[in-house]
């Protein structure tokens, strides 16, 4: 996978204001800056400015974001090391926003030559030939992203280059820069290359990459191209495969200025800070839906009966919401049937809310994202439905704890039962409990406001009995049908 840039494979047009030839910028007072003197000033100016230094980035202030502001600021090229789904990547592609908006370039120049500063011998004589003359180009920061996906197939080529053959039969000798195919590490010279997962590329290919990072040069094919580029290297790595399956050799590790370390959200606030902001909702999530959601994640992350190794990716918990907000969505249009809609809406129906019942379906949905220790076999759905249960009692102690809901045990007083389930409409569960004593403080505990929709009430009703359920207070049955049923003492 190579991506050019982090957002866009097309550059934006620059503004017209820009000067067009090399006298026009020299007269703007412009100066050559390396990409790490680059990164440095612009840092240093968003910190002074109270500025975002790296928008998106969740739970990482006080802890990776640092190390990684004083790598920059020495400029040093930096590893990141961290399990997976841990935002490694969208960590590194939020370095390239700290590069000029545009930076010069001489036009149609592979290496993104800076015209006051040429690196390869044609360049440098239509510098010397045209003088101030020289028309200049615009090159915008989205553009001087690269990112290569470390495969084991991934050659030499591919990053530093190879020789083009049919340079060579036009007559140009082998020491020659203009007979270089460049690859993916020259041509994003003055901006900034990533390599993921580190450790799967061969050991033979790190080596190409150590007069990068040291001599800041390439070597193609036996001889030597004096050609400084000028960028930050980053690389990403999973501890293990760090150390073990895969690893990064020493002379590699040595030239790397920086090792920094990154992990998951430490708390529970974190966790639903990043599910808030990455999960792309179908559907309304009450807060106390997601918080059931993080603290599962958080709950499968520790559990023994996962592989500590592989790590619990964030993806999981954002995923969980997803499917929980689909899981309302598709009870809305389910339960919405043979009636008219308007095919032109795209608004969410109004009770399209998920209920702490649709986070069943994430047990089996994604299962998949989770790598169980070997003596789990055959039981992964059953470990998962224990931790969403303990998640659901956590979280209905902390927001619901000392209030009276004796009103809702007592709707099943005496031979009484509530029945709910996935096909179960708003109107029909809140129409089975009436009028509830200490609902409105319930709703009002689980953020629902004053004036609640009849989904968001359900919701709400919904969560109170399955955790009288399981701080065995009620009694619960699953139907054949698969509705719930609760009654009776649990």
């Amino acid at each position: 996978m190579v991506r050019v840039s982090a957002h866009s494979q097309v550059s934006p047009a620059p503004p017209a204001e820009l000067p067009a030839t090399l006298g026009a910028l020299r007269a703007t007072g412009h100066h050559y800056r390396t990409v790490k003197q680059e990164l440095r000033d612009n840092l240093l100016a968003r910190m002074r400015s109270g500025e975002e230094r790296f928008p998106g980035i969740v739970g990482y202030q006080d802890t990776v974001l640092p190390e990684v502001e004083r790598a920059l600021l020495a400029g040093h090229d930096m590893v990141l090391l961290g399990e997976r789904g841990q935002g490694k990547t969208r960590l590194i592609r939020a370095l390239g926003g700290l590069l000029d908006e545009w930076t010069p370039v001489i036009p149609g120049s592979v290496l993104n030559e800076h015209p006051m500063h040429p690196l390869t011998p044609a360049s440098r004589t239509r510098v010397a030939e045209a003088g101030d003359d020289l028309s200049i180009g615009w090159l915008h920061r989205s553009m001087r992203y690269g990112e290569k996906l470390a495969t084991p197939d991934t050659s030499v080529g591919d990053l530093i280059g190879d020789v083009d053959p049919v340079r060579l039969a036009q007559g140009r000798t082998l020491g020659d820069p203009e007979t270089i195919h460049f690859g993916l590490v020259p041509r994003t010279n003055r901006g900034v290359f990533a390599v993921n997962e580190l450790p799967d590329l061969a050991e033979r290919i790190q080596v190409a990459l150590l007069n990068v990072l040291e001599e800041r040069d390439i070597q193609v094919r036996g001889y030597q191209l004096r050609l400084p580029l000028d960028l930050l290297l980053v690389a990403s790595a999973n501890p293990e495969d760090y150390t073990n399956r895969g690893r990064i050799i020493t002379p590699l590790k040595d030239r790397f200025g920086a090792e920094i370390r990154t992990h998951y959200p430490l708390d529970l606030e974190l966790e639903l800070a990043l599910i808030r902001q990455e999960a792309d909702l179908v559907a309304t999530v009450p807060e106390h839906v997601l918080e059931v959601l993080a603290r599962f994640a958080r709950g499968v992350r520790e559990s023994p009966s996962v592989d500590p190794r592989s790590g619990v990716s964030a993806r999981f918990a954002i995923a969980a919401a997803e499917t929980v907000a689909a899981a309302a969505l598709r009870r809305s249009g389910l339960l919405a049937a043979g009636t008219t809609a308007d095919a032109g809406s795209r608004r969410t129906p109004e009770d399209a809310v998920a209920r702490v019942g649709d986070a069943v379906s994430v047990t089996s949905t994604l299962r998949g994202k989770v790598e169980f220790e070997s003596g789990e076999e055959g039981r992964e759905i059953e470990v998962l439905a224990h931790l969403l249960r303990t998640a659901t009692a956590e979280t209905f102690r902390a927001r619901l704890s000392g209030l009276d809901l004796s009103g809702f045990t007592g709707l099943v007083a005496e031979g009484g039962a509530v029945e709910t389930g996935e096909l179960v409409s708003a109107t029909e569960l809140l129409r089975q409990v009436g009028t509830v004593p200490g609902l409105a403080k319930v709703l009002d505990r689980l953020g629902l406001g004053d004036a609640p929709s009849p989904a968001e009430a359900a919701a709400g009703v919904e969560f109170v009995l399955e955790g009288l359920h399981l701080t065995r207070r009620l009694g619960k049955d699953v139907t054949d049908s698969g509705r719930t049923v609760y009654g009776g003492r649990g």
